[in-house]
């Protein structure tokens, strides 16, 4: 038998994740994710000629800034707030200050983080901002990787992204040739009554395998959806596409790993 020497806390964590390949936990710096929010709502607003103080008003801002963009305009917008937020030198720090614990049990405490945070949004009835049923191992993406995401309005139902029942999703993974040459709608239709529309309100937070089949579609509730995601992996398990240094970015490197990393043996050591 292979030793446990796991909390009961994160036992409750790994189990829960090991079945469903997600989890939802309360936030753990909400100064952080307030810190967040706030500069992307400013920006928003800043953008678009409006003022707003207080958390009300944020999020009243966020949840009905359909009222004040089109669907035309929305990526323009939501690419300058990318770029902006992403200038910002605590904003990363910040990002993963929201859920470090949860990240260190389930990942491991020595991370490299994606180098750019993304930014969704989402207006209601809008087709525009669709993110069709995948899985991003298939693009090329690490099976070690983890998912972040972060609402920062409620996000419930189609206002939410969905995922596949864990135990649906290694069937179907399992006889993918059978959709060759269908298309992802076919593929939507096949597991939709297996998938999951995740109820994460703000001040909570969603850790997921990109593993898992993903997406959303429209949102159909009446307030707009806005999320960031976010992926982190350990530093010495496989990459694939997606490098170190160029996607991925060391951020908890512990000395001992420092040291064996940088370690090179004498010269004509080998030499008899």
């Amino acid at each position: 038998m292979i030793p446990d020497f796991l909390t009961d806390h994160e036992k409750e964590l790994s189990d829960s994740f090991l079945k469903k390949k997600y989890v939802i936990v309360p936030a753990e710096s909400m100064s952080s994710l307030h810190a967040i929010r706030k500069k992307i709502a400013t920006t928003a607003a800043d953008l678009l000629g409006k003022s707003i103080q207080d958390d009300k008003e944020i999020d009243s801002f966020l949840n009905n800034i359909h009222h004040h963009v089109s669907g035309k305009e929305l990526n323009d917008i939501r690419v300058k707030i990318i770029v902006e937020m992403n200038r910002e030198p605590w904003f990363r720090k910040a990002y993963y200050d929201v859920a470090r614990v949860a990240l260190s049990m389930l990942a491991g405490n020595e991370l490299v983080m994606q180098r750019r945070i993304n930014l969704s949004i989402q207006l209601p009835n809008d087709d525009s901002s669709l993110l069709p049923v995948h899985a991003d191992v298939w693009a090329g993406d690490s099976p070690y990787e983890i998912v972040l995401w972060i609402p920062l309005v409620d996000c419930y139902e189609t206002k939410s992204m969905f995922i596949a029942n864990a135990d649906v999703d290694e069937q179907i993974q399992a006889k993918f040739k059978q959709f060759q040459g269908k298309s992802t709608e076919d593929l939507f239709n096949t597991i939709e009554k297996d998938v999951e529309f995740l109820r994460v309100p703000y001040g909570s937070v969603l850790l997921f395998s990109q593993n898992v089949m993903h997406g959303n579609r429209i949102n159909r509730e009446n307030t707009t959806r806005w999320s960031m995601n976010c992926r982190f992996k350990n530093i010495l398990t496989p990459y694939h596409g997606k490098k170190l240094c160029e996607f991925f970015e060391p951020i908890t490197i512990r000395p001992l790993t420092r040291v064996g990393m940088s370690y090179k043996l004498p010269e004509d050591f080998y030499e008899e």
